[in-house]
């Protein structure tokens, strides 16, 4: 027996989760390469400035992350918060997990309904989804704070957000506002 309420939610919600996601307002948005450990801010398609030696999750990147795996999640993300006082230095927040994230998850039975129900329901409110799911949360791009830079040199070091020297993020920290599009590949 279905339920009509939450099949009429679960309609409203894939409608809004199938919407294009755009990049901000100015054309900015971020382009991590996990594969070159670089981060490129864009204007459209023009390179306005590109970070090298990015580190990320010690042991790589995946279209599956979870809790505790060390991981850092390919997609496409928005920026949703900053943390001017992190240990991290400076820490802006992506809207992980997203709406494919939750959907892959739910499908594989790594997350409930209601739990799929949440997250969706978060993304179309534009505000940041649950960050205590299997999935994982707390993913963003950071600085070392008071880490040791010969580390960040030589290892991914992170849980799965990607570090950038302090001076780097000072540097990229005036393009980054809530809303920019971020795309992990």
């Amino acid at each position: 027996m279905h339920n009509p309420a939450l099949l009429s939610s679960v309609i409203t919600l894939f409608f809004f989760s199938i919407l294009p996601f755009s990049v901000s307002a100015n054309g900015i948005w971020i382009d991590v390469n996990t594969t070159e450990h670089t981060l490129t801010v864009m204007q459209g398609d023009k390179v306005e400035h590109t970070f090298e030696n990015i580190a990320i999750g010690r042991y790589g990147t995946t279209w599956y992350k979870i809790t505790k795996d060390d991981k850092t999640p390919l997609g496409d993300f928005r920026i949703g918060w900053i943390n001017e006082q992190s240990r991290y230095y400076r820490f802006f927040g992506l809207d992980y997990p997203n709406r494919e994230t939750a959907q892959r998850a739910f499908e594989e039975n790594l997350i409930t309904e209601e739990t799929w129900l949440t997250i969706l329901k978060a993304i179309n409110q534009e505000r940041t989804p649950p960050q205590n799911t299997i999935l994982g949360g707390f993913i963003g791009i950071h600085g070392i704070g008071r880490g040791d830079p010969e580390i960040h040199d030589q290892f991914h070091w992170t849980n799965g957000c990607i570090a950038l020297t302090n001076e780097q993020i000072d540097q990229l920290g005036k393009w980054l506002k809530p809303g920019v599009m971020v795309k992990i590949r």
